[in-house]
């Protein structure tokens, strides 16, 4: 992307957002890539860069972990595999399996499942692999505190095995001499010490005569002397042979092992590089976090369509201080390519150019931006800005001059794909003649097709932007009531500069405003107040307008409570309905239950009775006497209306209701907790629990009275 000026990204403090993205990196690659942050102008990068920001951010917000923990910086020992001859320490191979084990970490977690789910972050591993023959390599070498294995090699087993012989027998041989010493009074209280690799006596000084062996040197105080006593000299010089001889061999091992990784380097600097990646957009993901960044719309042409967006570093500030940020809607496209914003000073409008052009730069950098995720946003290829003071003292040109040559670069060099901004145009020379020129400034920047957003206070600015196609008006809201800024901006209409309005209400004698007014052309003062009214007016609208919103909301809340209460009533229609059925289809199913059980008592009767003749007309009566059926279920439905249940203990004779059909029955026999009915011309045992007492309706009502 191209820029004009070359401080346009300071402008827009685009430099401040790779500070605060780098404070968010682990590691120097992640480091060096924010602060060497660049804008691209291709979509498919660009898209593939948010979505892994995007993809990350989604992972951090569910609480998920990604096992990405390398953040040592090792190229230098990676540069060093890879020449020849070089050996690495075993801290050094360390730090080499850490990267390796944190790349089969990574590897693992990509399983099918998250490669779906992730398509983005797994561009980032699709073009390496892993090789766990890194590590297994490492581990027959080195232990887990990077020092060689006896078993590295056989010579190294042997050497070690000689060193902790030696070792041993100079213990002996020391802690003896010691023991003697120490009796006779020679040893100073520490009795022992190491000098220049060797095990040395303390010796009072006055005593170092009567010890033969060598002295090695003097405690500062001069009173304590060390000698390395002559029995173990030869012990001593074992043991510092012994130790050059390991030394040597776990060198030749090192340097093996350096060789044999060596055909490794470059995967190895593809696994850092990996790391480093993973944390470059987790640091993206985090900065998204902290300034409410989304996934916005990319369309491959100029285009601007910003919901609800917010300046990050004016959120953050704000965030800090407890303010509110305001955020700004404003669209550009092929119809209204040019936005003119006017309004009151302080009233946000340099606020809102600032926010639309850091927002371009960050999106073309692979930076969610702190948007609602509906927004669009298209690509530019070049980004040209004028704001503020631009007076250059070394070629002594004047504020306006400076101003002019600027919007010179600006017309001869835009396009349709240039996105420029303009805060105060034509200001620094005579309104007239300066507005004169800003509208021919703003007319060839329009038929170059070019997209911006311009800040001005020019009345003939505001007029031109209703006439000539491409261009729309804009206005920063203000609250002339109290003389504060709203920082909403309203696209379509102008905005007035309240310059008579803030003079009157700061209380500025009325004589000199109304002396104001004379001087300034009646249809310029005209204009500006009817801006200034109708601003009010469209303000106002917009509250009712939120009014009618919260009762429109209100009669759909409503209207919502009634068709639930509606569905609720039809619901225990239907509900009721199916209970009728239901109570017949019960009814039904009783009747067949009972007739089962009537059978079987039968069957039980035929077995046990001799008079055969009376039980086949019991089934006779059962299964054919129709009319007798009929009067039964006509005594059991006037059972209901003519008997009433009634406390008290059941005896022989009694009339009794069945629980769960209803039917009545006199009781023939008690059998513990069974009971014996005679139902009709049917003997029918229930358990007692299941039948309750019942008295004959007017019986009941006559012994009450």
């Amino acid at each position: 992307m191209k820029f004009f000026p070359e401080s346009a990204l300071v402008q827009l403090e685009y430099e401040k957002v790779k500070t605060l993205l780098a404070e968010y990196c682990r590691t120097e690659y992640a480091k060096a890539k924010a602060n060497g942050l660049r804008i691209h102008t291709k979509k498919d990068f660009i898209e593939t860069e948010l979505r892994q920001g995007y993809e990350y951010k989604l992972i951090t917000q569910t609480g998920q972990y990604f096992p990405n923990d390398f953040v040592l910086n090792i190229s230098r020992e990676l540069k060093l595999l890879s020449i020849p001859g070089a050996v690495l320490t075993g801290e050094q191979f360390l730090f080499i399996r850490k990267l390796v084990e944190n790349t089969g970490n990574i590897f693992r977690w990509f399983d099918n499942e998250r490669r779906l789910a992730y398509p983005a972050l797994t561009k980032i591993v699709q073009d390496t692999y892993y090789e766990k023959m890194i590590i297994e390599m490492i581990d027959d070498i080195l232990d887990e505190s990077g020092n060689v294995k006896d078993k590295a090699s056989e010579e190294l087993a042997k050497i070690r095995m000689s060193l902790y012989r030696k070792r041993n027998e100079l213990r002996k041989v020391f802690d003896r001499l010691v023991g003697k010493l120490n009796k006779q009074g020679y040893l100073a209280d520490i009795e022992e010490s190491f000098m220049n690799g060797r095990r040395v006596l303390a010796v009072f000084a006055e005593q170092k005569r009567m010890i033969k062996g060598v002295l090695h040197g003097e405690s500062d105080s001069r009173r304590t002397t060390f000698i390395e006593p002559e029995e173990t000299t030869e012990l001593n010089n074992d043991i510092f042979s012994l130790e050059h001889e390991e030394s040597r061999e776990v060198y030749k091992i090192l340097r093996k092992l350096t060789q044999q990784l060596s055909v490794y380097a470059p995967l190895l600097k593809t696994y850092h590089d990996t790391a480093g990646e993973f944390d470059f957009v987790n640091a993206k993901a985090k900065w998204a976090i902290a300034t409410g960044g989304n996934f916005p719309q990319i369309f491959d042409k100029a285009h601007v369509n910003l919901i609800n967006a917010y300046h990050p570093l004016l959120l953050l500030y704000n965030q800090k201080s407890n303010k509110p940020t305001i955020p700004v809607n404003i669209t550009l496209n092929e119809k209204n390519r040019i936005l003119v914003i006017s309004g009151p000073n302080a009233g946000g409008k340099t606020v809102t150019l600032k926010t639309v052009g850091l927002l371009q730069l960050m999106m073309q950098s692979g930076l969610l931006v702190p948007v609602h995720p509906d927004s669009e946003m298209g690509i530019f290829k070049q980004i040209m800005i004028h704001i503020g003071d631009t007076q250059s003292l070394e070629f002594e040109l004047s504020t306006y001059s400076s101003h002019l040559k600027n919007m010179k670069h600006f017309m001869e060099n835009a396009n349709g794909k240039t996105l420029f901004f303009i805060d105060e145009l034509g200001s620094g020379s005579d309104p007239n003649l300066g507005g004169a020129f800003a509208e021919v400034i703003m007319e060839e920047l329009a038929h170059k097709h070019s997209f911006g957003i311009v800040t001005t206070h020019y009345l003939n600015l505001k007029v031109m932007a209703n006439k000539v196609p491409g261009i729309i008006n804009g206005a920063m809201q203000f609250d002339e009531k109290n003389l504060l800024p709203m920082y909403k901006l309203i696209s379509g209409k102008p905005g007035s500069s309240y310059t008579f309005s803030i003079a009157e209400r700061i209380g500025l004698d009325k004589k000199l405003i109304e002396k104001a007014r004379t001087l300034v052309d009646e249809d310029h003062f005209t204009l500006d107040k009817l801006l200034n009214r109708t601003e009010q007016d469209l303000q106002r609208i917009d509250i009712e307008k939120q009014e009618l919103q919260k009762l429109l909301k209100e009669n759909e809340r409503l209207k919502k409570e009634m068709q639930q209460v509606l569905d609720k009533e039809k619901h225990n229609q239907e509900m009721e309905r199916l209970k009728h059925q239901n109570k017949l289809s019960e009814h039904n199913l009783q009747y067949l239950k009972d007739m089962e059980r009537k059978l079987k008592s039968m069957v039980v009767e035929w077995r046990k009775s001799d008079d055969k003749d009376k039980v086949i007309k019991m089934i006779h009566a059962l299964l054919f006497n129709q009319k007798e059926k009929l009067t039964g279920e006509n005594n059991q439905h006037n059972g209901k209306e003519r008997f009433i249940e009634v406390a008290g203990d059941i005896q022989v004779g009694d009339k009794v209701r069945m629980k769960q059909n209803r039917q009545l029955g006199i009781v023939k026999e008690l059998r513990g907790k069974k009971v014996v009915l005679q139902v009709g011309v049917v003997p029918i045992t229930v358990d007692l629990k299941d039948v309750v007492l019942v008295k004959d309706k007017d019986a009941e009502q006559v012994n009450a009275g």
